[in-house]
């Protein structure tokens, strides 16, 4: 029977305490986007890995694109060039 003189005191403060955690989460927002983390598992992850990816095949995209212009260009010269008045 003593325990119980120490038992509800611990609840009624541990249940106080639970009150007041509620209160704090609830002011600084952690139940304002309860859709948001439910509708995030439907989206694609993105990996820093997979941008590092695309930027790299960007990077050789444009250098091949670069090489293109270039030749292009170095043929029209030649052509310029071989082209008999």
């Amino acid at each position: 029977m003593d325990v119980i003189y120490g038992l509800i005191p611990m609840m009624l403060f541990f249940g106080f305490l639970v009150v007041v955690i509620f209160i704090w989460m609830a002011k600084s927002g952690h139940f304002d986007d309860l859709d948001g983390a439910a509708n995030r598992i439907f989206l694609d992850d993105e990996f820093p890995e997979d941008h590092r990816a695309t930027e790299k095949e960007t990077v050789v995209a444009n250098k091949t694109t670069q090489k293109t212009e270039t030749a292009a260009e170095d043929d029209s010269k030649v052509s310029l060039k071989s082209k008999p008045d």
